[in-house]
């Protein structure tokens, strides 16, 4: 059994040459900090100090965002072993790994199963989900083939934007969040489904990971349908998309199948950052 527990507190985390130390997973990260009120005068009110800017982060490489790399030679990544997922040849963060390892087994001593479905896709295997269903050769939900019913290319990528990332755009580009148990809402609302969820939504937390697509409401009215089953290692997908929000541009959403329609959507500030608010 490969030994990755140690890597979840003071690991490495390194996507170039150069390797900084990765704060264990606590509440700490490198998002910008909480403003502090200041007082001027005994007599006068208090005023909001301005945040200091995000510092980049020269350890990630803006193709890591992206996803275009290839995990399997990347020293940071690892494959899953067969008892944690459903098939072989799944990649993660070696530190998503070993936390989602801890919350495994904790979840077991409870009757919980949890089976990774999915877990890390580059650039090239999002292209090729995506363009599937840009061009028809995969159905979307409801049996809908987007290439024949939806002529109008911003209405057929807010179709598949539903359910589906553009490449370049998705979390599972880092390695960082996984999909669990089913693909499908439904399956989470009853028996052994809802049990799962529901101890997911009192235990999770506690591992660092967070559901990033809830129910839309007046916090989150744009962005991806919810989704039960997709789960976010906290300490590194957050310190991943602070730097995703400064070094990236709806213009860097390119080289794919309906890529104009990026700019079009705002898709960044809509898509990308368009999640659960306790996950930002």
């Amino acid at each position: 059994m490969v030994k990755v527990i140690s890597l979840l507190i003071g690991g490495c985390f390194c996507f170039l040459l150069a390797c900084n130390t990765a704060s264990p997973p606590t509440d700490e990260t490198t998002a910008i900090p909480m403003v502090k009120q200041t007082a001027i005068a005994d007599n006068e009110t208090t005023k909001m100090a301005t945040p200091p800017a995000i510092k980049m982060d020269s350890s990630i490489a803006t193709t890591h965002l992206m996803g275009k790399f290839n995990p399997l030679k990347d020293s940071d990544f690892i494959e899953i072993e067969i008892q944690y997922a459903d098939r072989p040849d799944q990649l993660l963060h070696k530190e998503t790994y070993a936390a989602f390892i801890q919350m495994f087994e904790a979840a077991k001593k409870d009757g919980i199963k949890l089976i990774i479905k999915s877990a890390t896709r580059n650039f090239s295997a999002q292209k090729t989900i995506w363009e599937g269903k840009w061009n028809g050769k995969r159905l979307l939900e409801g049996n809908i083939n987007a290439a024949k019913k939806i002529s109008d290319p911003v209405e057929r990528a807010l179709k598949i934007l539903e359910y589906s990332s553009m490449p370049g755009t998705s979390r599972h580009h880092w390695g960082t969040d996984i999909d669990l148990n089913a693909f499908v809402n439904s399956y989470f609302e009853k028996g052994q489904g809802k049990k799962e969820y529901d101890w997911l939504v009192a235990n999770a937390e506690k591992f660092g990971f967070c559901q990033p697509y809830t129910p839309k409401d007046s916090k989150r009215p744009e962005g991806y349908n919810e989704e039960k089953w997709h789960w976010s290692y906290l300490p590194l997908a957050t310190r991943l998309s602070d730097q995703y929000k400064i070094r990236l541009t709806n213009a860097d959403i390119t080289g794919f199948d309906g890529a104009e329609t990026a700019p079009k959507i705002d898709i960044i500030k809509k898509y990308v950052f368009g999640i659960n608010h306790q996950c930002l």
